[in-house]
């Protein structure tokens, strides 16, 4: 930020840094450039460096730091270029779920990943079909062979295998193999590609993999022999030193790697972090996954150990000149044994070698230097055909026999490489590397050409480097490479003559080709990176790969099969590869120098020299890459120590320059950089345009505005479809557009700031007068206290004053009254006392007077009654002569029981036609509903015949009761007779011996006329009188109560029987017509069983009753015929004699309780029969009603006489026909089927006919004509089944499965209709117990609705339709099954359905899985629906207009590989939504599983969504948040507006929702950071740390997130146990249940439409 305004010829600026530090910036004197300006905040950390409005080395670097550092983003796009820095860790962003997330999306829309580069080529094979070719290049430890790794997995992953061979997996396989055999430790990288490769993974016309074919190149054999400080030797011979203890490696006699010396040389055998023992393993399985038998793989690990013992040769010098071995040196001797070669052969040429001379051939020895040179020379050799022979049979392996049509070729080659000293190998690798780099500036200045071509603009030649000359330089005539081979060819070529005829040939002519001042033995060369000084020492001897052929011809005579084929003559070449030497070589062609020249082809194959191969294959390389669309990864190392992410600036501009980055951006630079699409203009500086400017056409807005903003029409230019800017004028824009939006914020403060502030006056004004208002309030009050106290106090004092006057005033009254009252009190107790004794003298006289009154009184009162008593003796003896004669006297008492007994007779008879009347009603009734059913009656019978023995035992206990008190009576008489003898013999004695004067208590009526015997008559009478008295009334008492019980019974059981009448009345008559209709008349007619059955059991309770009756009036005879004689009574503790008289007052006393019972039973007899002449009196009216009707009949004219009684006949004749129908159509039923059907319609009736039948008279029954009812009872008679011939089957599963269309006919049918019809032709198979049929049908259903299925499975219609046929039918598998679990729910009718003979519990497992895999691709159509929908839907289009800005898109926008096909909104997926929801509630899905259809579509919106928000950081803005809360909202609405709220549905978008708060939320603070670890539960801590890392800034208003405050998200989600992983699993399907729904629509009511074409099928 400048801190002071630039004026011209200011020598120094005033800076202030991002860090906040000021700086004094000095110009340079002579040019007096000004820095490079810096881009805006908006534009920092874009995911496009070419969308950068300023162009250049420092704000490329910036952007890749601030992406590498703060974000954690190793990827970056340089307009074609993905730019990957190598973060030295395991990042999570390799994943399955990521390869799914880029799969199908735009390259421009997504951030950048190499998973969107293999996308892209995968895309434009298919859409151009042209060959493609993904070209990763940098330096070592840079991740190519990474990168190369990972985009061979996308496209294993996204395309999968044409065959079943899983050529994917072996394409992958093919990584470890080439790994283990070419991969090194290095000091830079622990996994370094010693060799490059390109891999064709060829497609068929699907886009599948069907194989793949590689190519090597320069692979580094030098390393097999010699490794520097902290370098290993290829990983495989680490692997097999760490398996050495294996029991198949036993025979390689390996050792450690320390042992080795070919293992040994680094210093550094292990690799922290990798297992070489499980490494083994892996190359293991990768070679029998590619088809390597165990043989081939232990002759490779047999090869390979012996190159390990061949290192360990040693040699000993016998002089200058020659050297040898020892005998049985064990090095060679397990070489020879491992390569089955002799050990004295190769002991002598490791020593020797031949030389040929144009006349003889001689053997010379070797020096001992030679001789290590030889050997080193020869391992190298073994170990390049090795490696040959691997590569080919890995081709093999990857080779398919179908047809190619296309293929993806993905180059893994080695970047620009300078060390301190550089030689053969870096000459070669720069060198492709030129060619690499002249072929990408022409693939850009092609694109950027097309690009201006495409949107029509004029456009002028782009200066860009082309590094031609540099070329020509190396490789054409004359060139160096020519030289090379030329010097090669001479006898006595040296390094040093090549380098003069360099200097000769080319120094001071070509500008890219110097000389070192201080050295004559190298050279330099301009490369398009850097200046390279290259040494010639070991340029001759690299490029001629010289290996001697004696020790060749030792190993092609070897025994060992495998080795002699690795030596074989390679006639045809697997490809025109290289390698070198002691460096670097070509694999397919190896120069070995013979002793002797021999003409023809071969011995011109091996003068070809290695450079001469590199170069041929190179020119191969390029016409491959040229022939296809190429895709560039440049492979950045961050820093040489391996730390991750550290980010060192110098190394990395060093590899921008030489990887071709940064002249790219120069390319974009000098051209339109910036390009905007008018809509996305619009959009963005909306704000810098007046209202009068917007026009309905964007373009001409967008050229109106640009005019004015900007003067200089060559910054820009206008297209077709977009506006291309120069370099820095998008900054501009951006200036323009800041300073507008701050003017507004500033006014928009100035008017907020004074409405707050006038605010805050009127408050204050306001609180100062209510301040002012309660102040005068306080002191008003104050003054009107002051003047209620003064009030007060004169009050006060008043009431004092008038206290103290009338306080004085009521003591002198109070004086005054005492005395009063003192003297008033002693004169009227004086008086008191006077008036008193004059009372007292008046009471004595008073009770003096009466006491003389009183004896007077009782002696004339006592004379009196002695002379009554005289008299009244003397009458009663008299009376008792009388009553002894006539006691005496037998007619009397007959007299007496005369009348009695004809009232108990009267009685009897009464009682026995009340009986007999109720037996005949009873018999009436039985006969009104003797053609009532069997069954029924039996009940009724049982009824009556309970109530009458219950009635029957209760009299019977009376009974018993009377004859219990009867018996105590009798033996009480009895005892008092005896008694009464024993008394009377005692008294007899008694006067016979005189005791005269002892006091009788027991006398008896004597005749003696003595006064004394007469006191004791009469008081004896007294006694009994009374004593006979008390028992009349016990007797009477007892007699009511037996009579009350016994009327009580009579008459509860004449009402019970009455009522009971009644209702059986109604109930037969109810029954009778349902009866009628079912039963045979035979079993209810008169004469029938069940007829006779009744009469008898009612004739039996009868007798019964009548015997009964019977008992009773015995019993009471009894009572009444006691026969007349003396009883013994105890009364009041004294025995009395009690004659005949005393019994017969005791007779009487019952008669008259008789006559009382008479008098009441003829009351009720007068009832009932005034009750009945009140009936007859009804029924004669009735009849002359009657006859009135006739009579006014035959007054009827003849026509309507006649009409009337054809009415009447046919009413009668339709009775009879209806009754002849009925028996005709019931005489063939049993009379089991007819009690099982019985039983049925009784409750039927009970619940639905009762309250209908009692609402109809018999008359309107009569009346009513009735017709046949055959087709209710066909109705009524249908089972629900449907039967099919056996060889219809395969014609009912084609009509009702294979042709049956959701869209079309099965749009009108009852839902599950399908299903039904299923199931009722299964329970016809069950009713037949035909299991050859059901297992027959249900497996043609399941194989029917899988291939329907298989044949229209992407159609949501036609998969809903059978998941909820199938799931209704296995709900009625479930409903009819006759587990009582699943009957619960059934009607009566439905439990009749269930199946009988079988068990289909495993068939409803089958089909339950068969549900279960609807149900699956059910998900995979709409989730293939709506894909396309979510992204575009919920996040990019603008649902709130005008929240979002719009950010600059860069180069890669542009290179888009699929236009537009039309935007999907957000009102898209609603309508999805709602289509889908129809469809599913139209076929009848069930409820709960179109929850959890509904919550599997928003798991996939919002997991979608979210993966999306996760990948992009052009999304992850405040606005967006806003959109994306907006979308989940309505989202909602549509859950309740469907009632699916409770489907769990909402809680799936629960991480959206709360992603979409952490964009909105307040990202700086302490509080802020624990807000949101509490807020964002549902999110892991990596997608949080995310999210904050990819947040950026719409408007320069928002703030960046701080790196400080996402380290403490980190620590305070430390102790969070969540998965590591970033997206969520949006193909994750939730376990799906289907609860058991059954159907309450009734089989047999079930229509088969016409549409179905089952007119084959019959219903039953």
């Amino acid at each position: 930020e400048l801190l002071k305004d630039y004026r011209q010829g200011d020598k120094v600026l005033q800076l202030r840094l991002e860090e906040g530090k000021d700086l004094e910036y000095c110009l340079d004197p002579k040019t007096k450039e000004l820095p490079p300006l810096r881009n805006p905040d908006i534009l920092v950390g874009e995911n496009d460096l070419t969308a950068l409005s300023y162009l250049h080395e420092p704000a490329v670097l910036h952007n890749l730091k601030v992406r590498f550092i703060d974000s954690k983003l190793i990827y970056t796009y340089c307009g074609i270029v993905l730019v990957a820095i190598n973060p030295y860790e395991q990042l999570p962003i390799y994943g399955e779920d990521i390869i799914n997330a880029y799969s199908g999306q735009n390259m421009g829309d997504m951030d950048p990943h190499i998973f969107a580069v293999a996308e892209e080529a995968y895309k434009q094979m298919a859409r151009d079909e042209r060959n493609q070719s993904i070209i990763v290049s940098g330096e070592s430890g840079a991740g190519k062979t990474v990168s190369a790794k990972y985009a061979m997995r996308y496209f294993a992953t996204v395309s999968g295998s044409a065959s079943e061979a899983n050529v994917e997996e072996k394409v992958l396989a093919s990584n470890p193999i080439m790994e283990s055999i070419g991969n090194a430790k290095t000091t830079r990288n622990d996994n370094s590609s010693r060799f490059g490769k390109y891999i064709e993974i060829g497609f068929d016309k699907r886009y599948r993999i069907i194989g793949a074919n590689m190519r090597t190149y320069l692979l580094e054999k030098s390393r097999v022999v010699f490794q520097a400080e902290e370098e290993r030797n290829y990983h495989i011979f680490y692997q097999l030193c760490a398996s050495a203890a294996l029991s198949e490696f036993k025979t390689l006699r390996l050792g450690n790697a320390d042992y080795f010396h070919y293992t040994k040389q680094g210093g550094s055998p292990v690799i922290d972090g990798i297992d070489d023992a499980e490494e083994m393993v892996n190359t293991r399985q990768a070679c029998t996954l590619l088809g390597i038998s165990d043989s081939y793989q232990m002759g490779i690990f047999r090869i390979l150990a012996g190159i390990l013992h061949l290192g360990n040769v040693g040699f000993t010098s016998r002089d200058a000149d020659s050297c040898t071995i020892p005998p049985k040196h064990e090095p060679l001797t397990i070489f020879c044994d491992l390569m089955g070669v002799e050990y004295e052969e190769m002991s002598h040429w490791l020593c020797h070698r031949k030389l040929a001379t144009a006349s003889e051939t001689y053997i010379k020895p070797i020096s001992k230097l030679q001789a290590i040179n030889a050997r080193d020379a020869l391992a190298k050799h073994i170990y390049a055909k090795l490696f040959s022979w691997i590569v080919d049979h890995v081709n093999k392996a990857l080779h398919s026999t179908v047809k190619q049509h296309s293929f993806i070729g993905v180059l893994d080659i080695y970047g620009f490489e300078t060390f301190e000293i550089n030689s053969f190998e870096q000459f070669c690798i720069n060198y492709a590397n030129e060619k690499l780099q002249q072929q990408f500036n022409m693939h850009v200045f092609k694109l950027e050409q097309e690009e201006y071509m495409k949107e029509e603009i004029p456009w002028t030649l782009i200066d860009f480097y082309d590094n031609q000359p540099c070329i020509n330089l190396i490789e054409a005539k004359l060139g160096i490479l020519d030289l090379l081979d030329e010097e090669c060819k001479m006898p006595k070529g040296s390094d040093d003559t090549w380098a003069q005829k360099l200097y000769n040939t080319h120094l001071n002519k070509c500008t890219l080709f110097e000389k070192p001042r201080m050295s004559n033995k190298a050279f330099i060369i301009q490369h398009f990176a850097d200046k390279v000084e290259y040494q010639c020492e070991g340029f001759l001897e690299k490029n001629k790969d010289t290996v001697y052929e004696e020790q060749i011809k030792v190993l092609k005579s070897s025994k060992f099969k495998m080795l002699s084929e690795l030596f074989k003559d390679e006639e045809k070449a697997l490809s025109p590869t290289s390698a070198t030497p002691s460096g670097r070589t070509l694999l397919s062609r190896t120069a070995v120098k013979p002793a002797k020249a021999r003409p023809g082809q071969a011995s011109k194959e091996h003068k070809k020299t290695v450079g001469h191969q590199f170069r041929n294959s190179l020119h191969l390389l390029m016409e491959t890459l040229n022939a296809t669309t190429p895709h560039y990864v440049r492979c950045i190392k961050p820093n040489d120590f391996k730390f991750p992410f550290t980010f060192d600036e110098k190394r990395a501009v060093q590899q921008l320059r030489a990887c071709g980055v940064l002249e790219t951006i120069r390319i974009s630079a000098a051209g339109f950089p910036s390009r905007w699409t008018y809509q996305e203009f619009f959009s963005r500086y909306r704000v810098l345009m007046k209202q009068k400017d917007v026009l309905s056409n964007r373009k001409q807005t967008c050229k109106n505005v640009l005019e004015k903003l900007i003067l200089d029409k060559d910054k820009y230019q206008f297209g077709k479809t977009k506006i291309f800017f120069r370099a820095g004028q998008v900054a501009y824009l951006e200036k323009i557009r800041a300073d507008k939006l701050r003017a507004a914020c500033i006014r928009i403060q100035k008017t907020i700031r004074g409405w707050l502030m006038r605010k805050k006056y009127l408050r204050m004004r306001k609180a100062a007068i209510t301040i002012q208002r309660h102040v005068r309030g306080y002191q008003a009050r104050c003054y009107a206290m002051f003047l209620r106290r003064t009030r007060a106090a004169t009050i006060i004092e008043k009431f004092q004053r008038m206290y103290v006057v009338r306080k004085r005033y009521r003591l002198m009254r109070a004086a005054a009254i005492a005395l009063q009252s003192h003297l008033r009190g002693y004169i009227a107790r004086n008086r008191y006392q006077k008036m008193l004794q004059e009372h007292k003298a008046i009471i004595i006289q008073k009770y003096t007077r009466g006491w003389l009154a009183r004896v007077h009184y009782h002696r004339s009162l006592k004379a009196i009654i002695y002379l009554q008593c005289c008299y009244r003796r003397m009458s009663a003896k008299r009376e008792l002569k009388k009553l002894k004669i006539e006691a005496r006297s037998v007619e009397r008492y007959k007299k007496l029981n005369i009348g009695m007994e004809n009232k108990i007779m009267q009685l009897q008879r009464k009682i026995d036609e009340q009986v007999m009347s109720q037996v005949k009603m009873v018999r009436k009734d039985s006969q009104d509903v003797s053609c009532s059913h069997f069954t029924f009656m039996f009940l009724v019978t049982e009824t009556i015949e309970k109530k009458f023995i219950e009635e029957t035992k209760q009299l019977e206990l009376d009974l018993n009761d009377e004859r219990l008190r009867y018996q105590n009576l009798l033996n009480e008489f009895s005892r008092l007779e005896e008694r009464y003898d024993d008394l009377k013999d005692e008294v007899n004695l008694m006067v016979v011996s005189g005791l005269n004067n002892r006091k009788i208590t027991c006398c008896l009526w004597t005749e003696e006329p003595s006064e004394k015997k007469a006191l004791l008559d009469m008081s004896l009478f007294l006694k009994l009188q009374k004593r006979v008295t008390e028992l009349e009334q016990e007797k009477q008492s007892l007699q009511d109560e037996l009579d009350r019980k016994e009327e009580l019974a009579l008459r509860t059981k004449r009402q019970e029987l009455e009522s009971e009448n009644k209702k059986l009345k109604n109930e037969l008559n109810e029954l009778q017509k349902a009866l009628m209709e079912k039963n045979p008349p035979e079993v209810t007619a008169p004469g029938a069983p069940a007829y006779r059955v009744l009469l008898d059991h009612l004739t039996s309770v009868s007798e019964e009753l009548e015997v009964r009756k019977e008992e009773v009036l015995i019993l009471r005879s009894q009572l009444l015929n006691i026969p007349a004689q003396r009883l013994k009574l105890y009364i009041s503790g004294e025995i009395w004699d009690v004659n005949a008289k005393c019994v017969t007052q005791i007779l009487l006393g019952f008669c008259r309780l008789l006559e009382s019972q008479l008098q009441s039973q003829k009351k009720s007899h007068d009832n009932e029969l005034e009750a009945l002449r009140g009936e007859i009196q009804s029924l004669k009216e009735e009849n002359n009603r009657q006859q009135q009707l006739l009579a006014q009949n035959l007054q009827l004219p003849p026509e309507a006489r006649i009409e009337a009684s054809l009415q009447h006949e046919i009413t009668r004749l339709t009775n009879e026909n209806l009754d002849l129908m009925e028996q005709l159509e019931k005489q063939d039923k049993t009379v089991r089927k007819l009690k099982k059907q019985l039983k049925v319609f009784a409750k039927k009736i009970g619940e639905l006919e009762v309250g209908q039948m009692e609402n109809i008279s018999p008359g309107q029954i009569i009346d009513e004509p009735i017709r046949p009812v055959n087709i209710p009872r066909k109705e009524k008679d249908f089972q629900g089944m449907l039967e099919y011939k056996k060889d219809d089957e395969p014609k009912l599963v084609k009509n009702l499965i294979l042709d049956l269309k959701p869209r079309g006919v099965a749009v009108n049918l009852i839902p599950g209709l399908p299903a039904y019809i299923l199931f009722m032709c299964v329970r016809h198979a069950d009713y037949l117990n035909d299991d050859q049929k059901v297992r027959s049908l249900l497996t043609s259903t399941i194989n029917g609705i899988k291939k329907v299925l298989k044949k229209r499975g992407d159609d949501f219609e036609t998969v809903s339709f059978w998941l909820s046929n199938t799931c209704r039918f296995l709900h009625c598998l479930k409903q009819y099954s006759g587990e009582e679990g699943f009957m619960k729910h059934n009607t009566p009718r439905q439990n009749e359905h269930c199946l009988t003979n079988f068990d289909l519990a495993e068939y409803r497992q089958v089909l339950s899985d068969l549900a279960i895999q609807i149900y699956q691709q059910l998900v995979r159509v709409f989730e293939n629906i709506l894909q396309p929908m979510i992204v575009s839907g919920m996040l990019e289009h603008e649902t709130i207009q005008g929240v979002s800005g719009v950010k600059p898109t860069g180069l890669r926008k542009r290179t888009s590989s699929i236009a537009d096909e039309g935007t999907y909104t957000l009102d898209s997926i609603v309508r999805q939504l709602n289509a889908f929801h129809s469809v599913m509630c139209q076929h009848g899905m069930d409820p709960e599983l179109i929850k959890q259809v509904v919550k599997q579509m928003f798991y996939i919106i919002g997991a979608v969504t979210l993966n999306n928000l996760l990948l992009r950081k052009d999304m992850c803005s405040w606005s967006k948040g806003m959109q994306i809360r907006y979308n989940v909202s309505q989202l909602e609405e549509w859950l309740r507006d469907k009632n699916l709220m409770n489907s769990g549905a909402k809680e799936t978008l629960e991480p959206l929702i709360q992603a979409a708060q952490l964009l909105q939320v307040k990202k700086k603070t302490d509080e802020d950071a624990e807000a949101i670890c509490s807020m964002c539960n549902a999110l892991t801590t990596a997608q949080i740390v995310k999210v904050l890392n990819l947040y950026t800034p719409v408007n320069e208003f928002e703030e960046r997130v701080s790196v400080s405050f996402i380290r403490t998200i980190q620590m305070r989600l430390r102790d969070r146990k969540d998965s590591p992983q970033l997206l969520m699993d949006a193909k994750h399907i939730f376990p799906v249940t289907f609860p058991f729904n059954p159907s309450s629509l009734a089989l047999e009511t079930i229509q088969i439409p016409a549409s179905l074409g089952l007119a084959f099928i019959s219903r039953v």
